[in-house]
């Protein structure tokens, strides 16, 4: 395919800050194409059309990174840092994408292409915001999130396994929610800030786009470095499982490798759990 051609995966490795505007261009040619086929389901429909575009590259990055095993030092392990920056600079690039289109799109426009992103973000402030006020305790909302969070990840493992890359239809539909919840908090204060006269144009949708991003990122980064580790073991066995015989010498050694990744992933969990119940809860928005 074309857009599979624009980048190989080795040279993602090497240069994967690439992977931002090539991401972002997948999403925004993602987002006219669904308004363009599918009006009436645009908000699920440019999540697909956003994972199609990234699923060749993701497929053969689990195959070189499943190799890269066999052929570096003994600590290949933690050498798989080297893939960690090509999902960063991919994720951050279909936030950049969707929280861009969803300030710069009218509101009727904007209610119809990330109506489901926006229902899951009112369900996510509405608990914030309960911890916030007290009404529910902080130590059971911990445990709900890590329990919901572990959920997510066991889904991200599981996809991996299953359709080699899977993972990255979770990562694409998290970039849109994370991406909505930007932009529905710099659309509210850029109004709060004209109405009050307090900042206009640009300096309004710099704060507007700083706080929003401090209130889900502080969390959100540590939770989504846990998917993205958890993708990658998953992926890897997947590799593993149609490459070697079960259980051979070269099986459990990847069995071995992505069962550190999947620790790490868990420990990622804890962090973003804590954070999310007692930090992200006191950023004004």
């Amino acid at each position: 395919m074309v857009l599979e051609s624009l980048i190989p995966v080795r040279l993602a490795e090497k240069r994967p800050v690439e992977m931002l505007p090539l991401a972002f261009l997948y999403a925004s040619l993602a987002i006219f194409v669904a308004l363009w086929i599918f009006p009436n389901h645009a908000s699920l429909t440019m999540v697909f059309f956003t994972v199609m575009a990234l699923l060749p590259l993701m497929v053969s990055l689990m195959r070189f990174e499943e190799q890269s095993i066999f052929v570096r030092s003994k600590d290949a392990d933690t050498d798989h840092k080297r893939a960690m920056p090509f999902f960063v600079w991919m994720f951050i690039g279909m936030v950049l994408a969707f929280s861009a289109w969803f300030i710069i799109f009218p509101q009727d426009m904007v209610s119809n292409l990330f109506s489901v992103q926006i229902n899951t973000i009112q369900a996510i402030n509405n608990n914030i915001n309960q911890v916030t006020a007290n009404t529910v305790n902080a130590s059971t909302y911990f445990l709900a999130v890590l329990l919901n969070n572990l959920k997510v990840l066991l889904f991200v493992l599981l996809f991996s396994f299953i359709y080699g890359a899977g993972a990255i239809f979770i990562l694409t539909w998290n970039a849109s929610v994370v991406a909505v919840a930007i932009g529905n908090t710099a659309r509210n204060l850029i109004s709060k800030y004209a109405a009050t006269a307090q900042l206009t144009g640009a300096p309004a949708y710099f704060a507007g786009f700083s706080l929003g991003l401090m209130r889900y990122m502080i969390h959100g980064i540590p939770e989504i470095g846990a998917y993205f580790v958890g993708g990658l073991a998953g992926g890897m066995i997947s590799v593993a499982v149609l490459r070697h015989e079960f259980l051979d010498l070269r099986f459990k050694q990847v069995l071995y490798d992505s069962s550190h990744l999947i620790l790490l992933a868990t420990g990622l969990l804890l962090v973003a759990g804590v954070l999310e119940t007692f930090v992200s809860p006191l950023v004004p928005v």
